[in-house]
């Protein structure tokens, strides 16, 4: 697995029960065909898309969320930076958590100023920008990598609703 192969998964996600071709998926990340073809092959063998490369398993990608993405993908704030609010920063989390420190992603176009956290890849800003629901799935795996135990235990609880159309509990 790659960082953008979750972000590839998380994009269909955002796009609830919306109809997608690879051709979407790349325009709307930023990521070339061959390599969301790549993406989705991965994703194939590890179980988080089934074998005609159509559906999410959801289950299983929760599942990884919650107990695995902290420990393939983990990741340190960083140097002070202009940035996108990102993690317990991002303005739907920010309701259910005070914090004097702010996490972006870099962008020298961003407008707040914080602790750097790198996104999953490289044009990951880019996405967010055109996706309210894709930003919020992103800043809570976000807050999986970074947060604190309750915080975690929140974005775990918003990631089911978000993924498996459940309400939280």
């Amino acid at each position: 697995m790659r960082p953008q192969d979750i972000a590839i998964l998380m994009k269909i996600v955002s796009m609830e029960n919306q109809e997608w071709q690879l051709s979407l998926l790349s325009n709307t990340l930023s990521i070339s065909l061959s390599e969301v073809s790549e993406s989705l092959n991965r994703s194939k063998i590890a179980k988080f898309i089934d074998f005609e490369k159509k559906k999410i398993n959801r289950q299983n990608l929760l599942e990884f969320l919650e107990h695995g993405i902290k420990y393939v993908f983990p990741q340190q704030p960083g140097a002070m930076v202009r940035g996108i609010t990102t993690a317990h920063s991002h303005p739907f989390i920010k309701k259910h958590f005070v914090s004097e420190i702010n996490y972006v992603w870099p962008d020298p176009k961003g407008e707040i100023i914080g602790l750097s956290i790198e996104p999953l890849y490289p044009k990951q800003i880019l996405a967010v920008k055109n996706s309210p629901t894709f930003y919020k799935l992103m800043s809570l795996i976000d807050v999986i990598r970074v947060g604190k135990v309750r915080e975690i235990k929140f974005a775990v609880e918003q990631l089911k609703k978000e993924i498996l159309n459940e309400p939280s509990q």
